[in-house]
């Protein structure tokens, strides 16, 4: 029988069991999608367009380590990324604020539809009134160029 590969860290082995076990669950990984996807909301509405294109950039990302974590949903968030989180990006590299606003809506219904498809019906997303971090100037940098 194989030996099972361990990984060596400076404070002893693991073994891949190990890792996997302490990786985020989905819901501590929704949560900071959500966090990332209503800054970028209230960033681009405050005109700070780089904050915007950040926090959306982070939305995609967290969402990609998402898919290889939990395979059942890579079908999913690719769909998701390619039809809606790409077209948004556009949208703010434009800095077309109506076009981001209509953007955003549809991927908000989106993402609840697949809350109701994955049997988390009881999850319906909104954009929060406030900003989650409210110590950032969401008005700051608006004249500084986008990626």
């Amino acid at each position: 029988m194989a030996e099972t590969p361990r990984i060596r860290t400076k404070h002893g082995e693991l073994s891949l069991e190990d890792v996997a076990a302490v990786l985020p669950g989905t819901g501590e990984v929704m949560r900071s999608v959500s966090h990332c996807f209503a800054m970028s909301w209230h960033a681009g509405r405050g005109g700070n367009w780089g904050l915007a294109l950040y926090y959306l950039r982070r939305t995609r990302s967290v969402l990609r380590g998402l898919a290889v974590t939990r395979p059942k949903y890579r079908d999913q968030i690719a769909e998701f990324d390619a039809g809606f989180l790409e077209p948004l990006y556009q949208a703010q590299l434009g800095r077309d604020l109506a076009l981001c606003e209509e953007r955003f809506a549809a991927a908000v219904e989106q993402a609840n539809r697949y809350h109701v498809d994955t049997g988390h019906e009881y999850i319906n997303w909104r954009i929060p009134d406030q900003p989650p971090e409210p110590g950032l100037d969401l008005s700051r940098g608006s004249d500084l160029p986008s990626r």
